[in-house]
């Protein structure tokens, strides 16, 4: 779906949409091992296909174009429509990044999950995106630290598991299909590891006691409207859609699993950090640290922001990238679940590795040093934590 273009800063590209799994067939309970064989595929290759997919029509990398040390030329930036990924939506809608990277271009692509937004920042199609923790985790685990960067948090909480009527406890779960975003992606492994910790086994091929359907998110709404699905864990607003618009119910809500004990913040869990490309950062540290106080900015505004100026400002950009607004009862809700913060909560990525390992979707490692917010705290003037696993 073409994007509007009478709304974007001067020096933004336009927006492209890539959605996980598009060659997969829309009735994916039916064709339920072509569809996690794809998801697995892009969790573990090399990332060409979606590298061809972006940079149709893109000029070449900004480390080709510019001298290492300099402004980089053009900053390609990725992200979510998501109510999740609402640093992006409005530090880009409203020209806070834009205009933090003077004579640096912005360009935008618009993902449906996290390890195909990984797969194009691996691939040099992007240099930065907006993304949830464990395929980051995922990413930095698989290349043995040399391919990304957490530089800040952006979202906190805004992820619940909703499920039919019927179902009231985990043990209406057994034999039941349930949905999650994308294979590896970080609502897919806290689904895995919250089934793990209730006595289920599940297998990345869809098989074991409940079977889980990596599914993109707007096809898990209609499939769970028609009876094919009993529930899914979903970042927001997708959450709030299958509760407001299709009669699901909340069986979990994640911020519940959050005592607080690893980050200090009850309740509070990553749902949404920045990183970047390990070269491009240190071939452009400037355009990273220009990034971040766009990025800055636009969690100050939504932390400042009238709850009613909030709702429009982000619907509006959500109808830019992903081509339709929320309703009102339904973002609304979603804002009620979400904390926007700069602090990655470095303190549960311990945790969130357990997780993955858990899930089967990563292995066991040291990820130390998968922080760098030195530019983060230069910009913001605060003391963030990376809890040990990196330079702050």
């Amino acid at each position: 779906m073409a994007n509007p273009q009478d709304k974007r800063p001067q020096n933004q590209q336009g927006s492209t949409r890539i959605v996980a799994g598009q060659s997969a067939k829309p009735s994916r309970p039916l064709g339920l091992k072509i569809g996690i064989a794809a998801a697995l595929l892009a969790l573990v290759g090399g990332g060409a296909a979606v590298a061809s997919a972006v940079n149709s029509g893109s000029t070449a990398p900004a480390a080709e174009v510019a001298p290492a040390g300099n402004p980089a030329a053009e900053l390609k930036l990725g992200y979510f429509g998501n109510v999740t990924h609402a640093p992006a939506l409005v530090g880009v809608s409203k020209g806070f990044i834009a205009g933090e990277l003077g004579s640096t271009k912005l360009s935008t692509q618009v993902f449906n999950a996290g390890p195909a937004a990984i797969e194009a920042l691996n691939a040099g199609a992007i240099d930065a995106t907006y993304i949830g923790p464990n395929p980051a985790i995922n990413s930095f685990v698989k290349s043995q630290g040399e391919s990304v960067n957490i530089i800040a948090g952006a979202a906190a909480g805004g992820a619940q598991l909703v499920v039919k009527p019927e179902i009231n406890s985990a043990a209406d779960l057994k034999g039941k299909t349930l949905a999650s975003p994308q294979l590896g992606g970080t609502q897919d492994v806290a689904l895995r590891a919250w089934l793990a910790s209730q006595g289920y086994k599940t297998n990345v091929d869809g098989s074991g006691d409940v079977a889980i359907n990596p599914t993109e998110n707007a096809q898990t709404l209609k499939l769970f409207q028609d009876g094919k699905l009993d529930g899914a864990w979903l970042p927001e607003p997708w959450a709030s859609r299958l509760v407001l618009t299709a009669g699901a119910k909340v069986l979990v809500d994640e911020k519940d699993l959050w005592d607080g004990s690893l980050s200090g913040k009850p309740g509070e869990f990553p749902t949404t950090i920045l990183i970047v490309n390990q070269k491009f950062a240190a071939d452009h540290p400037d355009t990273v640290k220009a990034l971040l106080k766009g990025h800055v900015k636009s969690v100050e505004w939504l932390n400042a922001a009238p709850a009613g100026e909030k709702a429009t400002t982000i619907n509006a950009a959500l109808k830019e990238a992903a081509g339709a607004e929320l309703k009102a009862d339904v973002i609304d809700r979603s804002l009620k679940n979400i904390v926007f913060t700069v602090d990655p909560l470095a303190g549960t990525y311990q945790k969130l590795l357990a997780d993955g390992v858990t899930a089967g979707t990563t292995k066991q490692a040291d990820i130390n040093g998968i922080f760098d917010l030195r530019a983060l705290n230069s910009v913001s003037g605060e003391k963030t934590s990376a809890a040990g696993l990196g330079k702050e």
